[in-house]
């Protein structure tokens, strides 16, 4: 394809080097069989090592043998698996590197009905990989977060830090709503909020900054026919709390439901790719982060029924960001420096169905749906197969990672973004084996691929421990502590004049110590008032420039919008261009090479019509001398024969319209003859002699000629009949070849030839005209005559 007309890539930033590479992460889990006397194909050998076995019925290759074949794993977990083993095998790893500023990427794959989606989310009382990770990345971070919008995405897949009067306005406009769900204080008693992870299998990282700042991010979005849908954007339904009939379907309360619009994919300024305008909810605990997972599935539900679709044919994705950023030097607030804030995240994938469209079943719409999730898939092992010809063969092909939104999206990890890991989930039942089979080429093809091992982010310079100097006592409470302890009140007597006296003199120094103080504070205080009044004033000129300059962000958002919807287009148009371009080119190129193919063809068509031309006019040439020479030959034989033909009868010459002038051929001429096209009783009454003339083929191919000879006579009742005497063959030769006159070397007992091998015409001749009819011999079989001798 011609290259058109783009805007200048930019070149990615540098990158620290890092020559060490990990290879990618596969995991194995088998899940249980339905019921127990179900055909299993799978056995676990080890703990990294399982087998698959032909179920019966099945033949595994042309001879009609099963075939065993195994298939190795970093490590293989049983039936038997918790999913707190497998998220500390699995996951737990990648919930460490994001808190330490490094990412992640984590996909469950297999067969519908392998136990994916249960393996990633997991039920109650056995929470799976996505809750677990929740809870260990709060359980760790939990002290240490940033109050609500201290951080604040800048939509375009980075991370601001807000000072503390934007932070408090954004609170206050928070808890004015009332539609946005509040954190939780305690646990939810609904089914699909219950407890996923018991007290006791909480689990922390270790090594947390505690001189940073953290708040945590979630996205939820879907993957479904090659379209990216935000499963958290809000709608005119609410998909949290709808209304249910008695058939288990959301009542819409006279709302008309509408369908998420899909989203595109951008590239930040580091190059990464991002879902463009998906929303991004900051949560503060697991029960929150998991509220706001919930609203997506219960979403998701809801628009799988009014739209007709099945949840295991899309990919969803559920992202989580963590933001962190030092405290500056007092320890009490985020350093505002965006250089130095850290975003990482982990993404948790749980892929559509690996299943061929023949085993669903699927017609119409939603065959061409499962053929496009089987495409996203098929791109997905076609990326994995090219980097590992990359990797394996030292070859620098272009990975197709354009052509899927889930290799596109996810592209980055790949290229040395964060580690990735895989989970291959698989029914052990005798159905799935041929998927399953499949699915384990694609596994162990993927372990064999190598990412680069993502490098440590640099720290701020500032000294450790600042948080918990900010944490020690206030100037106040050390005021406090310095008073003197009162003296013992306890009187010994009516005449004691000592106990009160010295506990009126301490208590008259904490009464000067007090109003010390009270002056003291009473004075900070009028001098704080006059602070605050004037910063009220500020900040309320700051507001008024604050609403001033969002009117004209507004203005401009709605330009840039614009501008983007523009640039959308012209992409759109500009790929559709270069897809028909493409498609021009290559017909061009089949037009040409036909033409040049066509072209080759005709010359050599051409040149062997000149050759065979030219050999032509010289066989013409040649031939015509020859025919004269053989005309001459022929006349003169034909001359001698029919002056013993002739003999004075009257002939019925015969000589049906079928036969050719050959001209070179031996064509008799009798004098005086009635020449017919057919017998009739009239030609045959006014003579005495016939002769047909018959043409056929030769065993050489040559024609030859034969004249059948016989006389008439009359018969009884009057009328005319014909015996036949003899027939003579008159064959066309090559005069080139041999003589027409040849010897016989076989001989009769008198040393003169035998008669049937007798080819020259003048004795043939001489022979058939003292044939005569009544012969003892039989007319045309032999000859009872003797050849005429030669003149010396």
């Amino acid at each position: 394809m011609k290259a058109v007309g783009k805007t200048t890539r930019r070149p990615p930033p540098k990158k620290p080097s890092n020559n060490q590479k990990d290879p990618v992460g596969v995991y194995c889990r088998v899940r249980p069989l339905g019921a127990e006397d179900e055909e299993c194909c799978i056995e676990v050998i080890s703990n990294t090592t399982i087998q698959l076995h032909a179920p019966d019925g099945l033949k595994a290759n042309r001879n009609g043998e099963f075939k065993e074949t195994q298939y190795s794993f970093k490590k293989v977990f049983g039936i038997k698996t918790t999913q707190r083993e497998l998220f500390a095998d699995v996951a737990k790893p990648l919930v460490e590197d994001l808190i330490h500023c490094k990412n992640g990427l984590l996909f469950t794959y297999g067969v519908t009905g392998s136990g994916k989606t249960y393996t990633m989310t997991g039920s109650p009382g056995q929470g799976g990989l996505l809750p677990r990770s929740l809870d260990m990345i709060f359980n760790s971070i939990g002290p240490y977060q940033a109050k609500r919008y201290v951080f604040k995405p800048d939509d375009k897949n980075g991370m601001e830090v807000q000072n503390q009067v934007d932070a408090l306005l954004d609170r206050q406009k928070r808890d004015s709503q009332t539609s946005v769900p509040k954190t939780p204080t305690t646990r939810r008693t609904d089914p699909e909020f219950a407890d996923m992870i018991s007290p006791e299998e909480a689990c922390k990282a270790g090594g947390v900054d505690e001189d940073s700042s953290y708040s945590v991010f979630v996205s939820y979005i879907e993957i479904y026919n090659n379209y990216i849908y935000d499963l958290l954007e809000e709608t005119p339904f609410d998909p949290i709390k709808p209304k249910w009939n008695g058939a288990g379907t959301p009542l819409r309360n006279n709302i008309e439901f509408i369908p998420p619009q899909s989203k595109i994919l951008r590239e930040d300024q580091n190059h990464n790719m991002y879902v463009a305008g998906c929303t991004e909810v900051e949560v503060k605990s697991t029960e929150e982060a998991f509220e706001v997972f919930w609203r997506g599935q219960k979403k998701r539900r809801i628009a799988n029924t009014q739209l007709n679709r099945e949840s295991s044919r899309s990919h969803s994705v559920f992202i989580i960001k963590l933001a962190q950023a030092p405290l500056d030097a007092d320890g009490d607030t985020v350093l505002q420096d965006k250089s130095q804030v850290n975003v990482s995240q982990l993404c948790l994938v749980d892929l559509a169905g690996s299943e061929r469209t023949s085993r669903t079943r699927a017609e119409g719409s939603r065959l061409r749906e499962a053929g496009n999730i089987n495409q996203s898939l098929m791109t997905l092992r076609t990326c994995i197969e090219v980097l590992r010809e990359n990797q394996m063969c030292g070859t620098n092909k272009m990975v197709p990672y354009r052509d899927s939104k889930v290799t596109h999206l996810f592209k980055n990890y790949f290229d040395g973004e964060g580690k990735v890991r895989m989970v291959v989930c698989v029914n052990p039942k005798a159905d799935d084996y041929e998927e399953t089979l499949l699915v384990m080429r694609f596994a162990e093809m993927t372990q064999e691929v190598e990412v680069a091992r993502p490098v440590d982010r640099p720290i701020c310079g500032f000294a450790a421990g600042r948080r918990q100097r900010n944490q020690s006592p206030t100037v106040l409470n050390q005021l406090l502590q310095s008073f003197h302890p009162l003296p013992p009140c306890e009187i010994s007597g009516p005449n004691d004049d000592v106990t009160l006296p010295r506990l009126i003199e301490a208590l008259e120094k904490r009464h000067k110590i007090r109003q010390m103080m009270v002056e003291e504070y009473n004075k900070t205080a009028n001098m704080l008032k006059s602070v605050l009044q004037e910063q009220d004033s500020n900040l309320l000129s700051k507001e008024n420039f604050i609403q001033e300059q969002r009117g004209r962000l507004g203005e401009k958002d709605k330009m840039i919008q614009n501008q983007k919807n523009e640039i959308d287009r012209l992409e759109k148009k500009s790929k559709m261009l270069e897809y028909k371009i493409d498609i021009l080119q290559k017909t061009t190129n089949i037009y040409e090479e036909d033409k040049r193919s066509l072209q080759h063809e005709l010359e050599s068509r051409e040149q062997r019509l000149q050759r065979e031309m030219s050999e032509k006019r010289r066989m013409e040439t040649r031939m015509q001398g020859i025919v004269t020479d053989a005309k001459l030959k022929w006349e003169k034989e034909t001359a001698f024969y029919l002056s013993y033909c002739a003999c004075g009868e009257r002939w019925v010459d015969h000589k049906p319209t079928t036969n050719v002038d050959l001209d070179t051929v031996l064509q008799p001429n009798i004098p005086n003859a009635i020449k017919v096209n057919a017998p009739n009783e009239k030609a045959l009454s006014k003579c005495d002699k016939y002769v047909l003339t018959h043409q056929e083929f030769a065993s050489d191919g040559e024609i030859q000629t034969k004249l059948i000879k016989g006389e008439v006579f009359k018969t009884r009742g009057g009328g005319q009949a014909v015996q036949f005497t003899d027939i003579e063959t008159l064959k066309q030769e090559n005069p080139l070849a041999a003589s027409r006159k040849r010897r016989s070397s076989e001989t009769g007992p008198d040393g003169e030839p035998m008669e049937r091998n007798w080819t020259d015409v003048e004795t043939r001749c001489s022979v058939a005209v003292e044939m005569r009819a009544g012969s003892s011999l039989g007319p045309g079989y032999q000859h009872h005559g003797y050849p005429k001798r030669r003149k010396p």
